[in-house]
């Protein structure tokens, strides 16, 4: 932990029936920040200074992650959803999503737009966007089958948490376009996150639940809030044209492309930072 994360609160509550644990520092308008696969709340690292100059941050570890209570259900999309907005009360907020925290952020914006002052978004592709993406060709589908393998019990968990979540931590590093995104400290820490008893499970249980619960995310409407996607043209996973043709269900949008892979604020926090900065 260096200097500046020691001057940032960790706080915990019960909240939605569950123990949830996030970071927050800062004063000001409210903005949340939302994690992905497989990470926790560190991975917004390079924002928190910034943003705390003016705002109040929050960045939750999400149900099943690092400190936060890892119960067995409750993966699917409106349990999660309902996490972030009973932790806001009756809170408007700036709602900010990577990955997995990407997709509880379209669909918090959906679900309750009067909560939602400004939406941002990183490498998470809208739900009716990706459908759309998966029914034309067989393109996305293949970049998305590592989710048919989760859908396995228990061997993923067999793999991918053996020597301390060593395959996880190597696959971030190798998807990142830059050899120099993570520090041996940076994994570290993600490895050890990722080895808390049902940490693993917690994590791979959202995927678990998309096909259970597919219709919930189909039948969101549209975002009315503001919203920015920044969006890594070099992912692996999730192909770029998942950016484009927004707008017929998010009307006022700003995208913006960035020369980097999957872990977009983490690969390039400076210009994250700048866009952010302007957008908010």
């Amino acid at each position: 932990m260096n200097d500046l994360e020691t001057s940032w609160r960790h706080e915990e509550a019960i909240v939605n029936g569950i123990r949830l644990h996030w970071v927050e520092a800062g004063e000001g308008p409210l903005v949340v920040l939302l994690h992905g696969f497989p990470e926790f709340w560190y991975s917004w690292r390079h924002q928190i200074p910034l943003l705390a100059e003016r705002f109040h941050v929050v960045a939750p570890d999400l149900r099943g992650y690092n400190l936060s209570e890892k119960p067995q259900a409750g993966y699917d999309i409106e349990t999660l959803t309902d996490d972030v907005i009973r932790s806001l009360g009756a809170e408007r907020a700036v709602i900010v999503g990577h990955d997995w925290g990407g997709v509880i952020a379209w669909a918090f914006a959906a679900r309750f737009p009067d909560a939602t002052e400004k939406l941002v978004i990183m490498n998470a592709p809208h739900p009716r966007r990706f459908q759309q993406a998966l029914s034309s060709g067989i393109r996305q589908m293949l970049r998305s089958s590592y989710v048919l393998f989760f859908q396995i019990p228990r061997l993923p968990e067999l793999l991918l948490g053996a020597n301390r979540c060593w395959l996880l931590a190597r696959g971030m590093q190798r998807s990142a376009a830059s050899a120099d995104t993570f520090t041996d400290d940076d994994l570290a820490r993600y490895r050890e996150a990722m080895s808390r008893p049902g940490a693993l499970t917690a994590a791979l249980g959202y995927y678990r639940a998309v096909f259970r619960t597919r219709r919930q995310t189909q039948q969101l409407g549209d975002t009315r809030a503001p919203t920015l996607v920044l969006w890594g043209t070099q992912d692996s996973a999730l192909g770029s044209e998942l950016a484009e043709g927004l707008e017929q269900w998010v009307p006022d949008i700003i995208v913006h492309y960035l020369d980097c892979g999957h872990w977009t604020q983490q690969e390039r926090p400076a210009e994250v930072n700048r866009h952010l900065m302007e957008f908010l």
